[in-house]
């Protein structure tokens, strides 16, 4: 059954473009498709939606507080960020939201569809400049060093995951199956007390949990 979608872009050619992508009926239904998110929240529960495609820089409240009041009458519904802007202060503004995923809008089609089909699945996909970004900034972040009693595969799981790989580059370069990536993120969301790829990458990053090489 396709997951309901929603997309919030102010630009209509890139909106429409959007919505002739995903539109599949396979994997995505687009449920609607809106030039602002001023009334997210909303819509999104009218719409019955299980994943959102959110711009940042949008006229009235804009991408971020959209994020914010989604997530705060529907925290499951799943939230990628689409967007132009590679700085530090909206990626982790967005993050911090709650957004689930932060993809460029240079991402070719079919990697922003694996993203979205990974993102649906609990991972938390971002665009390699978006990731190493991130990188940068909890390098100069001092935070204790805990490894919450991980093994070493679970470990190697976690550092693929915080790099940005998909379920399915992370089952291909384990040479596992990608059950076996589910069973093993499982296990590191309870030992991390997280609920989501998105906090067990902030949390891993935060405790210096893997090594930034």
């Amino acid at each position: 059954m396709a997951y309901q979608l929603l997309i919030f872009e102010d630009n209509a050619r890139l909106r429409q473009s959007l919505e002739l992508l995903l539109n599949d009926e396979q994997n995505f239904h687009v449920a609607g498709a809106f030039p602002d998110c001023d009334k997210a929240d909303k819509q999104v529960v009218k719409l019955e939606a299980d994943l959102v495609i959110m711009d940042i820089d949008m006229p009235g409240i804009g991408g971020v507080e959209g994020v914010k009041r989604i997530k705060n009458v529907s925290p499951e519904v799943k939230i990628v960020m689409h967007t132009m802007f590679d700085d530090d202060n909206r990626i982790f503004d967005s993050i911090c939201a709650g957004a689930d995923g932060y993809l460029l809008k240079n991402t070719s089609p079919l990697q922003l569809i694996s993203a979205l089909q990974d993102v649906m699945s609990g991972g938390a996909p971002m665009s390699p400049f978006v990731a190493q970004k991130v990188f940068q900034h909890f390098r100069k972040v001092n935070a204790v060093n805990e490894d919450f009693n991980l093994t070493a595969r679970e470990k190697e799981m976690l550092e693929l995951l915080v790099k940005g790989n998909s379920y399915k580059m992370i089952a291909d370069k384990s040479e596992i199956t990608i059950d076996t990536v589910k069973k093993h993120l499982q296990n590191i969301y309870h030992k991390l007390h997280v609920s989501c790829g998105t906090e067990a990458v902030a949390k891993a990053l935060q405790h210096k949990i893997i090594k930034l090489d």
